[in-house]
């Protein structure tokens, strides 16, 4: 516990003792009723507090991972709660989620996953247009050295730097033709390698 931290710790009990006494005294009559309501407000703290505490195996429940079959050659995508997919790849080392898009046609990075994976989205020569639902944006061509998928490695992959803004990258058909099998069983894609 750093100086923050305990000094957070300290305004936190005088707020609470200072709120505590305000009902002390104006419930002095009804101290049983005062007592009754204490400990139900106690029950639900600590029920939001243990409710935190196992918040990532809940996360897990309603909203799993990817999963990655090493022997087949297999990924499970889970599908998210606004109905995308979502995968994390490697990319030159740096992990980037991507949107998974059956209507876009090739790899497309935002210019911060661009930056994370060792590009320099300032310096890239935006030569080509892209026709988005936004309108049309420009694009910068790019190779990335290594995209890794569990044991799935593919190098060189041709991809796009978007000039605009956008909130994910994108993982189009390009990338998703190297597969074998794309196949979309009740709420998981699986693809095959």
């Amino acid at each position: 516990m750093n100086g923050d931290d305990f000094g957070r710790l300290i305004y936190l009990i005088l707020l609470g003792a200072a709120i505590g006494g305000y009902f002390l005294v104006e419930n002095r009559q009804r101290l049983g009723r005062l007592s009754q309501q204490a400990a139900i407000w106690a029950l639900i703290f600590l029920g939001v507090i243990a409710g935190l505490g196992l918040w990532s195996d809940i996360r897990q429940t309603i909203a799993p991972r990817q999963a990655i079959f090493a022997e087949a050659r297999k990924i499970e995508v889970p599908r998210a709660p606004d109905g995308h997919y979502y995968l994390t790849i490697l990319v030159n080392g740096a992990p980037v989620r991507f949107v998974v898009d059956t209507g876009a046609t090739d790899v497309v990075l935002t210019r911060k996953d661009a930056a994370r994976v060792g590009l320099d989205p300032e310096t890239l020569p935006y030569l080509g247009e892209a026709r988005t639902a936004n309108g049309v944006v420009s694009t910068a061509r790019v190779r990335l050295d290594e995209m890794r998928l569990g044991p799935i490695v593919d190098n060189r992959v041709r991809a796009f730097v978007n000039g605009g803004t956008m909130d994910d990258s994108l993982l189009g058909m390009a990338y998703l033709n190297r597969f074998g099998r794309i196949e979309f069983v009740s709420d998981r894609m699986i693809l095959t390698r």
